[in-house]
């Protein structure tokens, strides 16, 4: 392999875990959200509740599932990441 290949390889990969972590983020945003909308679907009166319902608010979805495979799948990058920095380092040395 040469170490121009490898080299942009890593660049793209880069990106690929950047993005990554990204989704990872807005999937525990989203369950964090609904975790306190949870929270205030319990306290608020029910009045209000349906109103805010009306409104299309108090209905953010997490899902726990779906961040799992997304931290998976981003070990694997990582270790891909690895694989390459190490191949790199053996071509350049």
């Amino acid at each position: 392999m040469r170490e121009i290949d490898l080299a942009l390889y890593a660049d793209v990969l880069a990106g690929e875990a950047a993005s990554l972590a990204a989704r990872i983020e807005r999937e525990r945003g989203k369950l964090r959200q609904a975790a306190v909308e949870h929270a205030a679907r319990r306290e608020l009166p029910g009045r209000v509740v349906e109103r805010l319902a009306e409104l299309g608010l108090l209905a953010t979805r997490g899902d726990g599932e779906r961040l799992a495979e997304l931290e998976e799948s981003l070990d694997a990058l990582e270790a891909l990441q690895a694989w390459v920095e190490a191949a790199l380092s053996r071509v350049a040395a």
